[in-house]
């Protein structure tokens, strides 16, 4: 019979814990009638209803995930794609329902060049939490810049619907339909 130092012991404990702990991390979707009040807010209110919705996105029920995404996000506004990039692969790998984990490495992966990979992380990010209007601008912005400006433009009407509020989308559609494309007949 082998005997494990006492502090191995501890160390496999905790490597446990954070597996299952990470396991549990989710995808945390707004509450629908959160949604709706944003799609009805008057102009005022809708910035504090929209980070009330974007707060629960950022939830992954599990404080070491959270730490990762906030490490990744750190690392991008130090301008550290790379970095960014390795701590929300870590926080995908070990929580891939988490739909946020998601959409910050596609904003990494798109401040790197990488956009094949961009392009996989808001599909993913879409395919958990499709109410994700910030994720729809970012595949919008994507798919404009590959010039598909009819599909971009639905996708900016599609961020629209959810937070008519979304200035970034507005004026990007507004900056299409000056050049004729995104009209509707």
């Amino acid at each position: 019979m082998r005997i494990i130092p006492v502090n191995l012991k501890h160390t496999v404990a905790a490597v446990g814990s954070f597996v299952l702990l990470a396991g549990m991390a989710v995808a945390e979707k707004a509450p629908p009638e959160l949604m709706q009040k944003l799609r009805e807010a008057p102009a005022e209110e809708a910035p504090r209803i929209a980070h009330e919705i974007e707060a629960h996105w950022q939830r992954s029920g599990s404080a070491a995930m959270d730490l990762l995404l906030t490490r990744g996000r750190e690392a991008m506004a130090d301008g550290d794609a790379r970095l960014a990039i390795e701590h929300l692969t870590a926080l995908t790998d070990h929580a891939p329902g988490f739909a946020e984990g998601f959409h910050a490495r596609a904003q990494a992966y798109y401040g790197a060049d990488l956009y094949g990979p961009a392009l996989d992380d808001l599909e993913r990010t879409l395919a958990l939490n499709p109410d994700n209007y910030n994720a729809i601008f970012g595949l919008a912005v994507m798919i404009q810049e590959f010039g598909d400006l009819g599909r971009a433009a639905a996708l900016y009407r599609k961020t629209l619907a959810l937070n008519p509020h979304h200035e970034d989308a507005r004026a990007a559609l507004e900056g299409l339909r000056r050049d004729g494309i995104g009209r509707e007949l």
